[in-house]
Formats: C-alpha cells, structure tokens, sequence
C-alpha cells in the first residue's frame, strides 16, 4: 500500500484569466449618431431601455470619484481532475508482494483568501486601483502598492463593466433582445442580452447578459460571456486534457449606489468542464466581495 500526501497548490497548473470589464472614454470625434437614434429598429420598450442605460454610461463615464472599500478574495480549486490518471507505475519491489497493490490519494480542496484595502480613483480620462494586502489566509500582512496575488483570474476595471455594453458608441456594434425579467431585491429588472454583431470591430471588451433597472436604466448585474478572456485558451487545453468542454461562468453585480452611480459589490468567477451529458464540474471558484465603502469624492454630471 502506498501513502502520498495531500496535493498541493504547488503541484497544480494554475492558469490565470484576464478579464478587463471595459473601455476607457470614447475616442475624441467618434459619434454615436453615425448610426442613427439609440435603439433605431427596436421594439418600442427595447429602445427606451437602451437610450436609458446610454444614459446611464454617460454619467459613469463623465464621472468623477475616489473612494476606498475592503476587498475580500476567496478562492478554491478541486484539483481532482488534475490528478485523475496521474498514478505512478508500481516498481518491481512493490510488485513482488502478494494481493493488489492500492493507491491511497488523499486530495483535499484548495483553499485561499485574500483581504486587500483597494482604492478606485477616476479623474478624467485618468483611472486608477491601488490596494494594501491586509490578510492572507487570516494571517495579518502589510503590503502596500499590492499585486493581486490570484491563483484563477487576474480582473481590473470592474466598476467600468457596464461601458463595454451599453456606452452609447459601442450600442452599433451590439445586438440586443429582452431575455426575461426578475426581481433584485425591490427592484424589478430588465434581463437583455446583447451579442457583437456580425462585422463588428474587433475588441477585448467583454460582453454579456445584464440586468437593467427598468425605471433607470441602472445596470445592476451582469452575467459576461467568456469568448473575450484574456488566456482562455490555456483553459481550452485543459478542457481536452479533462475530455469536457471548458465553462467560464464570470458575475458582477452592483448593489453599491451613491449620486446615481453603482458601485461593484461582488464579482464570482467559475471554472467548470463539462461532460457530453452537460453535468459540470467546478474546478474553481473565485468570490470576490467589495464592503465597507467610504466616498470622498463622486461627482456625476447631469
């Protein structure tokens, strides 16, 4: 009978995803009226929807802030199909005994936590996050001018996710439909899905499916589609190592409001693969929660 010890994260591939959530401010001279009207060829609510959430991208856009929050990070890996089929072969020493030789593995998940101080500031076209480590896997640290220390993805700009959809010089470029509706708390929500149009330009901006105040236009959520990650392709690889279909399930959701402005509160990011029969299994989950704001700035145009 062999003994290992539990596995590792040193003995894991990690692969990191990047995921930037948007653009800075449209480029000096671009128009959105090249185009024609917001929601031109829409149905009646659809248009109104989206001349609402441009709207609302015009003020996140033009806005000036400076805040600083606690930025919790917990991250954990199943590293089960990592090892699956990685026993060693049995030397001639071991063969020599009678009965069946048994591999005992003892594979236990991996667990990390982070706690940063992290500040947002937006000053014109100026944007900048800056974060003091605080704690790493409860132990307390003190690391100023901090580097996400990250196993699954790598993520900047969150608070600026909503500019990549609905900013209203890049709505040409997408097309949008009603999916559903649902409640968020009190607040009943608009699910749109918006999808690059066929010729679109070409950009690293991610997209999704949003949940839109109605009365708003307010994005308070967003599920993002994982075509446009940074290094998705070292998750394919691993995908045809596992024999499954890799699944990148990325959230954000903005429950946070000050001055007409939402604030990020969470973002969750899971690593699955998918068997032929569409069963998933997550081989990571990174959950990132944004408390204890303070606002020292939040200037908004209207």
């Amino acid at each position: 009978m062999r003994w290992q010890r539990p596995l590792t994260a040193a003995a894991l591939t990690l692969a990191v995803a990047f995921v930037t959530f948007a653009v800075g401010q449209a480029p000096a001279g671009a128009s959105p009226s090249a185009s024609g009207p917001l929601g031109q060829g829409q149905p009646p609510e659809l248009a109104a929807l989206l001349a609402k959430t441009a709207e609302y991208c015009r003020r996140l856009d033009g806005a000036a802030f400076d805040f600083v929050c606690l930025e919790e990070i917990r991250e954990t890996i199943d590293p089960r199909l990592d090892i699956a089929g990685k026993d060693a072969p049995l030397d001639s020493a071991t063969r020599e005994f009678l009965g069946p030789a048994v591999t005992i593995r003892t594979v236990r998940k991996i667990k990390h936590s982070f706690l940063y101080d992290y500040q947002c500031v937006r000053a014109g076209r100026t944007f900048r996050e800056t974060r003091t480590q605080l704690e790493e896997n409860g132990k307390p640290k003190n690391v100023p001018n901090a580097t996400l220390d990250t196993s699954i993805v790598v993520f900047r700009a969150a608070l600026l996710g909503p500019l990549g959809i609905f900013d209203e010089h890049v709505q040409k470029d997408f097309a949008y439909r009603i999916a559903g509706r649902e409640k968020i708390g009190e607040t009943s929500a608009v699910i749109i899905d918006a999808k690059p149009k066929p010729g679109a330009p070409p950009t690293r901006t991610l997209f999704g499916k949003a949940w839109v105040d109605a009365a708003t236009g307010d994005i308070l959520k967003i599920d993002w589609s994982e075509s446009r990650v940074g290094n998705f392709d070292v998750f394919a690889q691993r995908g045809e190592r596992f024999k499954r279909t890799p699944q990148l399930n990325i959230r954000s959701e903005f429950t946070v409001e000050k001055n007409g402005l939402r604030f990020p509160s969470r973002l969750v990011v899971e690593e699955a693969y998918l068997k032929d029969s569409g069963k998933a299994f997550v081989r990571s989950r990174t959950d990132v929660v944004y408390r204890n704001f303070k606002f020292f700035t939040v200037e908004v145009e209207h």
